[in-house]
C-alpha cells in the first residue's frame, strides 16, 4: 500500500487540549453550537461553521463554509496552528478505560480507494458526501482523518512502539477521558522504515468515516479534471492522497449500535410477541435489562418490560448457514423484525427509527422507547466479522458499528490546495 508522510497543518502543543474535537457528525446542529459557545479555539468551529451563524441559516450556504476557511486561516495567523513543512508521520496513541489502541497519521491513495485495495462495509448518502465536499473545497484541505484499519504487522507494530520512547509532541486527556499522545516521525530513516512496512500491506479497511473518504474521493476527481483542463495534472498532487489514520485490527473496539423504533405498528404486546414467535425468535421475559454478552441474542424492552429474543432452531440455521452480511446480528432483526414485523422498510430514511451507539447504555434505550415504542439492544459486530464483509465485496446494513474511542479532528490537517 502507498502510505504516506505529509506536511501537516497541526495545533501548536499548547493549544491542543483546546483544539481537538469529536467528530463533525457526532453532533446534531444544536449540541455543536452550545459545545462551542465558550470553546472559541476547538476545531468543531470549523468542522460545522453554522455554529457560527443564528439557528435560521441555510447551513449549506457558500457563505458557511466560507466561514470556516477564514477561522482556519485566523487560527494559522494567531499562531493557534503551525503549518510544519515537514513530510512527516504521526503515530497517534488513544488511551480510553484502560485500554490503548496506536495508529499512524499519514495519507493514502485515492487510486487505492478506487481500486479496492482499501476497502469499504458501508452505503453513503449523496447528500452528507455533498457537505464534506464543499467543506473541503472551501477550506483547501482534509481536515477529518479516516479511521482506516489493517491486518496485523507485527514488525510494524515494533516500529512503531519505537518511535514512542520518544517524548510526544502532545499528551492530553481529553472531556471524554481519553488520553491522547501525538509522536512525530520526521528523521528519514524511520519515515522510510515507516513506509517500507505498510508497503508489505496488502490492503486496509475503512472502520469509520465512510463518508469523509467517498468526499475525499470525488474532490479529488474533480481537481484532477480541472489540473487536466489545464495541461498541469502530475499524478503526485496532494489530492490525489487523503488524510487517515491507520490502526492494526486487534487493538480496536467496536460497541454495540442498538436501535429505537417509536412505535409497535398498531401491535399491542401480546400481538408485537406473537409474531416475533411465529417469525422464528424464542421469546423470554427478563428481570433485568439485556445487555447481550453473545451473538444470536438481541434484548428488546417496551411497555416498561424487557425481553429476551433467541434464535430458534431453523432460523438458527438459516442463519448459521448465511453469507457474512446475512449472519450479522443488525441483518438478522432487519430481514425478520424491523422489516416484515415493524413496517422499516430502509433504515436510512425511515423517520420511525433511531439509533443509541456507543456508551450510551440501556437507560437511554429505556428513554427513547417510551410508552409506545420499542427499543433493541445488540450485541456488537466484531472486527472479524467487518474484515470478513469488506473481503467479500459486500455491505453492512446502515449502523452496524460503532468504534469508541474516537479519532479527534483538529490535530492533522493536510491541505490539498493552496490557501
Amino acid at each position: 500500500m502507498r502510505v504516506l508522510p505529509f506536511p501537516c497543518i497541526r495545533p501548536v502543543p499548547e493549544h491542543a487540549a483546546e483544539v481537538a474535537a469529536l467528530p463533525y457528525d457526532v453532533f446534531d446542529r444544536a449540541e455543536a453550537a452550545a459545545y462551542v459557545a465558550d470553546r472559541p479555539l476547538s476545531f468543531l468551529n470549523i468542522d460545522r461553521p453554522e455554529t457560527q451563524f443564528g439557528p435560521d441559516q441555510d447551513m449549506y450556504a457558500p457563505e458557511v463554509y466560507e466561514r470556516g476557511a477564514e477561522l482556519l486561516r485566523a487560527r494559522i495567523d494567531d499562531g493557534t496552528y503551525v503549518a510544519d513543512g515537514n513530510r512527516a508521520y504521526y503515530i497517534y496513541e488513544l488511551t480510553w478505560e484502560g485500554r490503548t489502541q496506536t495508529g499512524v497519521a499519514a495519507v493514502c491513495s485515492v487510486d487505492e480507494y478506487e481500486d479496492g485495495i482499501i476497502k469499504r462495509h458501508e452505503l453513503t448518502r449523496e447528500d452528507k458526501e455533498r457537505d464534506r465536499i464543499e467543506h473541503m473545497r472551501a477550506l483547501g484541505c482534509q481536515t477529518g482523518p479516516i479511521f482506516t484499519t489493517y491486518r496485523d504487522q507485527p514488525v510494524l507494530d515494533v516500529i512503531v512502539e519505537a518511535a514512542k520512547t520518544a517524548t510526544p509532541l502532545y499528551d492530553f486527556t481529553d472531556d471524554e477521558g481519553v488520553r491522547q499522545r501525538v509522536w512525530e516521525v520526521a528523521r528519514p530513516d524511520a519515515v522510510e522504515a515507516i513506509h517500507a512496512m505498510f508497503e508489505q500491506v496488502p490492503c486496509a479497511y475503512i472502520a469509520d468515516g465512510h463518508h469523509r473518504t467517498a468526499s475525499a474521493v470525488k474532490v479529488a476527481q474533480a481537481m484532477r479534471a480541472e489540473a487536466r483542463a489545464a495541461g498541469t495534472l502530475t499524478g503526485i498532487e496532494p489530492f490525489n492522497y487523503y488524510l487517515s489514520v491507520l490502526f492494526p485490527a486487534s487493538q480496536l473496539t467496536i460497541l454495540p449500535y442498538n436501535r429505537v423504533v417509536s412505535d409497535r405498528a398498531g401491535m399491542d404486546v401480546g400481538g408485537l410477541l406473537e409474531r416475533l414467535v411465529a417469525a422464528g425468535f424464542t421469546v423470554e421475559e427478563a428481570d433485568a435489562p439485556v445487555e447481550p454478552e453473545r451473538a444470536g441474542v438481541i434484548g428488546m424492552f417496551t411497555d416498561g418490560r424487557w425481553w429476551r429474543l433467541g434464535l430458534g432452531g431453523a432460523l438458527a440455521a438459516k442463519v448459521a448457514g448465511a453469507d457474512p452480511v446475512a449472519a450479522l446480528d443488525v441483518s438478522v432483526l432487519q430481514e425478520h423484525v424491523l422489516a416484515p414485523v415493524l413496517g422499516i422498510g430502509d433504515v436510512r430514511s425511515d423517520p420511525r427509527i433511531s439509533f443509541v451507539g456507543g456508551v450510551r447504555g440501556v437507560d437511554e434505550l429505556e428513554r427513547r422507547a417510551g410508552a409506545e415504542g420499542v427499543a433493541f439492544s445488540m450485541f456488537a459486530t466484531s472486527i472479524d466479522q467487518l474484515l470478513d464483509v469488506a473481503d467479500a465485496g459486500l455491505l453492512m446494513p446502515p449502523k452496524s458499528t460503532w468504534f469508541e474511542p474516537k479519532l479527534r479532528s483538529g490535530l492533522f490537517i493536510h491541505r490539498i490546495a493552496r490557501p
